[in-house]
């Protein structure tokens, strides 16, 4: 998928410029919402501590006691990581609707995702996985928001990536964005794997790295993307004449 870049006009960079500006603090916000809501998540989980590298993301989520996988999980700021998931893909959908350039087929292929990760959020934070979830039949509900989540957002990525000229990215950021996202459908790929082959009731090795494979690239990639948009707003700014010049 590629795209021919756009010449800016300095009367339509004025009117376009604040909404820029929202597009871009809003994909700035939407991961840092994750990785924020995750990070004071773990920080609370001790005695043992919380693993990055061992358990679940959605472990942070799971108010407990419970058990899935050989995973203990009681996690003392449950609400804050269902918050965090329930808000961050809401707010990135909300970035790239405000997105302008891409018209026509190229925006259904940026909202198509986009709204794909929203969806994910929402029922990851409605819906924690906890052992007793994959009981009740709310579990199935999770496992579709994690899968909805992990393909929307790498797709999401790479669409990004591919528009790269259009959304006026820097080819760094464009191409890191196809990067993350390839890196993320692989990871997710492995994600699924290690969950079918591992025995019930047993521990998944790496899980928890395989999981963030899956997820922090793009999370990342999407705040850089954001960051990229806010700085090439903030250079139309000085270039563009104001209504007095």
């Amino acid at each position: 998928m590629t795209d021919t870049a756009i010449t800016p006009n300095p009367s339509a960079a004025t009117a376009v410029l604040p909404q820029r500006r929202a597009a871009g603090l809003l994909l700035v916000a939407g991961p840092a919402i994750f990785l924020l809501a995750e990070f004071i998540a773990a920080a609370a989980w001790t005695d043992p501590g919380y693993s990055y590298t061992h358990d679940f993301i959605s472990n942070l989520g799971v108010q407990g006691p419970s058990t899935l996988f050989g995973q203990f999980m009681r996690s003392p700021l449950y609400w804050v990581m269902n918050t965090g998931f329930f808000l961050f893909g809401l707010v990135i959908l909300a970035g790239i609707a405000s997105l302008r350039g891409p018209t026509g087929w190229r925006r259904w292929a940026l909202l198509l995702p986009a709204a794909a990760l929203s969806a994910g959020g929402v029922l990851l934070g409605l819906f924690p996985g906890s052992g007793e979830a994959m009981n009740d039949g709310t579990g199935e509900y999770h496992a579709i928001g994690a899968f909805a989540g992990f393909l929307g957002g790498n797709i999401l990525a790479i669409v990004l990536g591919s528009m790269r000229r259009r959304l006026r990215l820097t080819p760094g950021v464009g191409k890191a964005l196809v990067t993350v996202g390839i890196i993320g459908l692989v990871s997710t790929a492995g994600y699924v794997a290690s969950i079918v082959l591992a025995a019930d009731d047993s521990s998944i090795g790496i899980i928890g790295l395989i999981e963030r494979g899956a997820t922090h690239p793009f999370l990342i990639g999407l705040l850089c993307t954001g960051a990229s948009i806010l700085r090439a707003g903030c250079e139309d700014e000085g270039r563009t004449p104001g209504p007095h010049a």
